[in-house]
């Protein structure tokens, strides 16, 4: 009997089963393959095995990244490839290359760099996900670390300004939709009737950008206008994750949205709280310092405090 597994990953909205597109490629590839996994979302990356997501975990064996997750799964006899030629899996390879290359950072960029999809979708979404107070930190952290990666790969000569990187990004960006577009055609997945690995991670990387609601959409209007990409997602969806095309679950249509809201509602409460009490701690009366007794030291020559005592 095959030892039981776990994908450990961040949670899902907008009729996905996760946002994040890791996370996704993983999931979809496991459904594709027949991989009983079980999935436990997160609130932190921090809390995963590694400070890693997604996460697999099976026995004592812990694995992060997806292509180290889908390895695994296939050295357990779950393949979703076994049927390609060798021509097609050099083909998938190459196109997993072109969707690191030129889409990724134009995903990065939409989630995390855009300042008013990031201040109105993203950090609302992930700072209610995330225990008090790691969510006045971790989405901040996120966001430049995505910044960082997109600077390292494309930050340099003949690049230099930020306005520079974005316009090149979402070029490469669209042509790569274009490509993958006219690579699909009219087949239902990428090598025919049968989902593969390069599936995917097609869907791991389109349906965030085709499903979350966000005010900047250019990447979004760009991939509308492709219906046969449009088509790939709401069939994976349909098929393989039980949704409708809507983006909702047959049993609980809306509950995501509804839950979304309600937290983002908490977490806007919470903000107007803490403004009001610096505000009320500003108007009231001053009063001067109070002499304060001065603290014996330990024999060790420093202060005992419990403060002392905290890691940095």
């Amino acid at each position: 009997m095959a030892a039981p597994m776990e994908l450990s990953c961040w949670g899902g909205d907008w009729g996905l089963p996760s946002l994040h597109p890791e996370s996704l490629t993983v999931m979809a590839y496991a459904k594709f393959s027949g991989a009983p996994l079980t999935v436990n979302t997160i609130n932190s990356s921090w809390r995963a095995p590694k400070g890693d997501v997604p996460v697999l975990i099976s026995k004592d064996v812990v694995i992060s990244q997806p292509a180290r997750i889908l390895n695994f799964l296939r050295k357990q006899k779950y393949n979703a490839d076994y049927e390609l030629s060798a021509k097609q899996g050099a083909d998938t390879l190459a196109y997993i290359a072109l969707l690191e290359e030129k889409l990724l950072p134009a995903l990065l960029h939409t989630f995390w760099v855009e300042a008013e999809n990031y201040c109105s979708v993203t950090k609302p979404w992930f700072a209610s996900r995330i225990p008090f107070p790691l969510s006045l930190y971790l989405p901040g952290k996120m966001s430049r670390e995505a910044l960082n990666r997109i600077l390292l790969t494309r930050g340099g000569p003949p690049l230099y300004s930020l306005t520079e990187v974005e316009a090149q990004i979402y070029r490469d960006a669209k042509e790569c939709l274009n490509l993958l577009s006219k690579r699909l055609g009219t087949s239902q997945f990428f090598f025919g009737d049968t989902p593969t690995t390069l599936d995917a991670f097609v869907f791991g990387f389109l349906a965030p950008i085709y499903k979350v609601c966000f005010p900047r959409v250019q990447l979004q209007e760009h991939l509308k206008q492709l219906p046969n990409l449009c088509r790939f997602c709401d069939d994976v969806l349909t098929c393989y994750f039980r949704l409708t095309v809507s983006g909702h679950s047959p049993a609980g249509q809306d509950t995501a949205d509804a839950n979304l809201q309600k937290l983002t509602q908490l977490v806007n409460k919470e903000s107007n709280l803490i403004e009001k009490m610096d505000d009320n701690l500003r108007k009231s009366p001053q009063h001067p310092p109070r002499k304060l007794t001065t603290l014996k030291l330990a024999a060790g020559g420093e202060e005992s405090s419990p403060l002392n005592r905290l890691s940095p």
